[in-house]
């Protein structure tokens, strides 16, 4: 049984220090193998930085994701082309920094992790179905694990639907709120609209309240504030048989 920890997208430095502190003894309660972690969000000011990606990754993740954030600042562009175990969207163009995956070498197997975005409510990328086909055509991997960055929840179980049967397991980012639909669908593949995140559990997808309304009542620009208060950490657990490569278990992590 191959075990994978993944967890949602991590906001700001207290989140960042609370992933720190509660990811040693998630793994080793859960016996995960892998790590991987969203951390598109993890840099001070929005963003991900190569200082706030070197936290994750010196914290436990083995694999980092991103999303529609991840070039907000120019510092990690070279950044993600020297460290391939953070990735981008896949289907960005081909000339933006890094790659869309990721190819873990378990020894007797290969994970391959794919990082997609979706497109509804989105930038207007390339269509993350024919780019997942484009991967899973080129790359050959013993399994294949999917953070599908979406706002909406019908494209993201379309999605999960078009790649059953194809990839262990498909998770969804971006809301920041963990969703209660996690299945196994009905070719094996593993599925969840979203895996919620991490950081500060009062807070308007990890932000400030105050300055959301703010922006609300008044239609200007606001600065967006992560407070150093209680944090939450949400996630999935996700079993996977060696042998068949489809997901046994998916199960919702929240530690409060």
């Amino acid at each position: 049984m191959l075990k994978i920890l993944f967890i949602g997208d991590v906001v700001g430095q207290p989140g960042c220090e609370f992933l720190r502190r509660h990811l040693p003894s998630v793994k080793r309660l859960t016996g995960a193998d892998i790590v991987i972690v969203n951390g598109e969000n993890s840099a001070v000011g929005n963003g991900i930085l190569p200082s706030s990606a070197n936290f994750l990754l010196d914290s436990g993740a083995d694999i980092v994701t991103t999303g529609n954030h991840v070039f907000k600042r120019r510092e990690i562009y070279d950044y993600l082309e020297e460290t391939p175990q953070v990735i981008r969207p896949a289907n960005f163009p081909a000339s933006a920094p890094g790659k869309g995956y990721y190819l873990y070498d378990g020894g007797s197997y290969t994970l391959c992790v794919i990082n997609m975005m979706g497109v509804t409510y989105m930038e207007p990328l390339n269509n993350p179905f024919y780019e997942i086909d484009r991967i899973l055509a080129e790359v050959e991997a013993t399994y294949y694990f999917v953070d599908f960055h979406a706002e909406a929840t019908g494209e993201k179980k379309a999605f999960g639907c078009y790649l059953d049967g194809r990839v262990s397991c498909v998770v969804g980012t971006h809301t920041h709120v963990q969703t209660a639909d996690e299945q196994i669908l009905p070719k094996g593949t593993g599925f969840i609209s979203d895996a919620g995140m991490t950081g500060p559990a009062y807070s308007a997808l990890g932000v400030n309240p105050q300055n959301v309304i703010d922006r609300y009542l008044s239609a200007m620009p606001t600065r967006f504030e992560v407070q150093d208060i209680d944090c939450q950490m949400n996630g999935v657990v996700v079993e996977i048989g060696k042998k068949t490569g489809k997901c046994n278990k998916i199960e919702r992590i929240n530690i409060k």
